[in-house]
This record gives structure tokens, C-alpha cells and sequence, in this order.
């Protein structure tokens, strides 16, 4: 019995300085090659990694992210104008990968999204998005393709400027009325998927 007692109190004495950290970096280069170990604060016991692939007037975009997150999900969100995958662990420093690059192969699914002002372009979904998502601000839309843990995790929570998020499963279930699309609506979404 007594040798239970002290392996107990060894394994507490040994673990009781160990906080959770994760790689941290952010590079709009498309590497995280100066990526710097982060003790998370109280409450964030994941660490998650995210890749953004954009493109906005002839201009595209790679961005690699990492850090701790109070919760995250894996999967793939795809608005048109930009994809992400998000990858995310709950062991220390478990994010020492970068998440993979947006798949590219479609899985037969389809839904709507929006460019400029029509909202009635049909988009192919790929890799795990096997949801249709739309997501409204005050006269403002983003419509595209989501997996269903990133689904889940954005229509239970309030996000802010954001008045509705719904997610279907049907192809092109999430509707073609054209409204204006904003980017920033889709920085709200992205900022919250990130933070949470």
C-alpha cells in the first residue's frame, strides 16, 4: 500500500508544472516553418491547425495557422472564394503538422454558394463536406460546402454579427436566392471556427 501512495505522489509531483502547450504560428506564405511552442491559458485543451486556400480578384492566398483552442473540429469548409481544413489533436504539442491542403477531390455532393451577388452558382463539395451550409448577416450571405463536426459546432453557438447559420444534407439544400456576399461575414465565421 505504501508503495501505491508514493508512485502516486511521485507521478503528482512530477506531472503538477506541466501546463498544455501547442505550436503556435500564423504565415499568410503557406508555411508555418517559424513555428513557436504556446503554454495555452485555462480552458484550452486542444490544439488545432488550419490551412486557408483563397482567392479574391486574380489573387490567391495560402494560409497556415496554429495554436490552442477551447474546442475545434476536423474537417473541411468551402465558400467558393476559400477553403479550409482544420485539424485538431487534445495531447501536448500534438499540432506540430500543418493541417493537409484542401482536398480537391469531389464526393458527388453539391450546394450553392455566392459570388458578388448571385448566390445561385453551383459548387462541387470534396473530401469530407458532406453538408450544405448558409450562413446570414444583415443583408449579407455565404452559402458553400461544410463537414458535419464543423456544422455541429457552428449552429450550436452564437457567433457575432451572424443572425442565422443552417446547415442541410441534401444537394443544393441550402437554397439560390442572391443576396450580397461579405467578406466580412466570412471573416466572423473563419474568427469563430479559429477562437473556438
Amino acid at each position: 500500500m505504501d508503495l501505491q501512495i508514493s508512485v502516486c505522489l511521485l507521478f503528482v509531483l512530477f506531472t503538477a508544472g506541466h501546463s498544455f502547450s501547442c505550436y503556435e504560428c500564423m504565415d499568410v506564405t503557406g508555411s508555418c516553418a517559424d513555428q513557436t511552442v504556446k503554454a495555452c491559458p485555462s480552458g484550452s485543451s486542444k490544439c488545432m491547425s488550419l490551412t486557408t486556400a483563397a482567392q479574391a480578384d486574380g489573387i490567391s492566398v495560402k494560409m497556415k495557422v496554429k495554436g490552442c483552442a477551447a474546442d475545434c473540429m476536423n474537417g473541411s469548409m468551402n465558400i467558393g472564394t476559400g477553403k479550409t481544413s482544420f485539424a485538431c489533436c487534445n495531447t501536448d504539442k500534438c499540432n506540430v503538422q500543418d493541417a493537409p491542403d484542401p482536398s480537391h477531390t469531389p464526393n458527388g455532393k453539391t450546394c450553392y454558394s455566392c459570388v458578388g451577388q448571385s448566390c445561385s452558382n453551383i459548387m462541387s463539395c470534396s473530401g469530407s463536406e458532406d453538408r450544405c451550409i448558409k450562413a446570414t448577416g444583415q443583408s449579407m450571405v455565404v452559402k458553400g460546402c461544410v463537414s458535419q463536426a464543423i456544422c455541429n459546432a457552428t449552429t450550436t453557438t452564437s457567433i457575432p454579427n451572424v443572425l442565422s447559420i443552417s446547415c442541410c444534407e441534401g444537394n443544393l439544400c441550402n437554397g439560390a436566392k442572391s443576396v450580397t456576399q461579405s467578406m466580412f461575414l466570412c471573416g466572423f465565421l473563419l474568427s469563430f471556427l479559429l477562437l473556438h
